[in-house]
């Protein structure tokens, strides 16, 4: 959608030329007219500065809103396993879609091969249906492949909203699809919710809303609001795409909540024959070797022993692996810990780690930083542990102990049995 320049209104004032942000508007001394340039990004603030409204947008190529219907969930697999991630985002979809219209469907998008039980259990999980792209050419992911084919398969199905989840792959694959796709992309999102603002009366009212059965109805108001951190954690952004589909975001593992598994259930499956060529596939794996080493499970871990700058060093997280393995639990970590090199990025929680939702949170030396509140928060329990009775991290504890950790821990440890039992 371009911005153009109406020379017959255009007066030669050059207020549009110091307002655009991006220099993206040219002036013409001899004719006295401004013209837009390949800089410009369509941010509009030139057209509500003109006061001769000679700068509008060319709505010629707009995209027809109505033509893309139901959303699709990127779900993740690796060696046959849906990912946990999949999983919550399908019943993301799912709600997203109820709040949309009765008639609007969640299907979970499946690439790769032989992915027949993987169609059935995303359905078990809550996906209306299954749309499976299958190749041998895709067993295994490659972002070519998979880019190529997704995007395809957009153009011929025109979903309205695609949600993948912020894992390595999705991050590599989401802003891929969206640029080749040329819409916008939302990462790393932490809310994900309906724009249906004109229509609170009805649903307050309503479980669900068929859009089809009221009048006036438009589709800029099927726009999710996507909310995401913002410099540095320090405030939420929300993000709607009023004019380019399908609206893509990125979702963090861990964010949203998965629904009970339905064995049995039903719903339909479409398979899709892609138009994949070898030449198509910029690059050949030649080996998969999987690194031998003790994995982490924070995302799926229900009790977390995280330390903080409190420890005082590496040594400290001895004492967090004791903790963790009487109370049956994972080390964790605030980033502070992995940026001093005392422990692996796999252990830190936050929002440039892992976001966390476990049953308990010890947060054992962690003043509690936004950043490190950001992936923790929703946990059912958090006990703080901390010297500094001022610590932001008591502000959302559940639990606060004012104290030398090194002191308060060994006790926990001592009592955990008996304080298990009482829990």
């Amino acid at each position: 959608m371009a911005v153009v320049v109406n020379h017959e209104l255009c007066k030669g004032c050059q207020i549009c030329v110091k307002a655009c942000p991006f220099q993206a508007i040219d002036f013409d001394d001899v004719a006295r007219k401004a013209t837009i340039n390949e800089k410009c990004t369509a941010c509009s603030v030139c057209i509500s500065k003109c006061p001769f409204k000679a700068i509008s947008k060319d709505e010629t190529d707009a995209v027809d809103l109505s033509a893309y219907k139901h959303i699709w969930v990127f779900a993740e697999q690796r060696d046959g396993e849906l990912m946990g991630v999949a999983k919550e985002l399908i019943a993301c979809g799912r709600r997203l879609s109820r709040d949309i219209s009765a008639d609007t469907k969640c299907y979970a998008l499946l690439v790769g091969n032989n992915l027949d039980a993987l169609g059935q259990e995303a359905i078990e999980w809550g996906a209306d249906g299954s749309i499976l792209i299958e190749s041998p050419l895709l067993e295994h992911f490659n972002t070519d492949g998979y880019t190529k084919v997704i995007c395809d398969a957009i153009q011929e199905m025109k979903p309205e909203i695609i949600l993948y989840g912020a894992t390595h792959i999705g991050r590599d694959l989401a802003p891929r699809v969206a640029g080749r796709s040329n819409v916008g992309l939302t990462a790393d999102c932490t809310g994900l919710e309906v724009d249906l603002e004109k229509y609170k009366a009805y649903c307050a009212k309503e479980t669900t809303l068929d859009l089809s059965t009221l009048e006036g109805e438009d589709p800029n108001d099927k726009c999710i609001k996507q909310t995401r951190p913002a410099f540095g954690g320090n405030l939420m952004a929300t993000i709607v795409s009023k004019k380019t589909r399908p609206q893509m975001s990125t979702v963090r593992p861990g964010v949203m909540s998965k629904q009970e598994r339905v064995p049995g259930a039903k719903g339909e499956i479409i398979k899709v024959t892609p138009k994949l060529e070898e030449s198509d596939i910029r690059t050949k794996i030649i080996k998969i070797v999987k690194e031998a080493k003790e994995m982490v499970s924070l995302t799926d871990a229900k009790i977390i022993c995280s330390g903080g700058r409190g420890l005082g060093g590496p040594e400290g997280f001895k004492l967090m692996q004791e903790f963790a393995d009487k109370v049956g639990g994972v080390v964790g970590s605030s980033r502070a810990c992995v940026d001093n090199g005392w422990i692996g990025h796999e252990h830190q929680v936050g929002q440039t780690g892992t976001t966390v939702k476990p049953d308990i949170y010890f947060a054992c030396g962690i003043s509690g930083a936004i950043q490190h509140q950001a992936g923790m928060k929703n946990s059912k329990l958090i006990v703080a542990i901390n010297k500094d009775p001022d610590a932001p991290i008591f502000g959302i504890a559940d639990y606060g102990i004012v104290g030398d950790l090194y002191k308060v821990v060994p006790m926990i440890i001592e009592e955990w049995d008996n304080f298990s039992t009482a829990l």
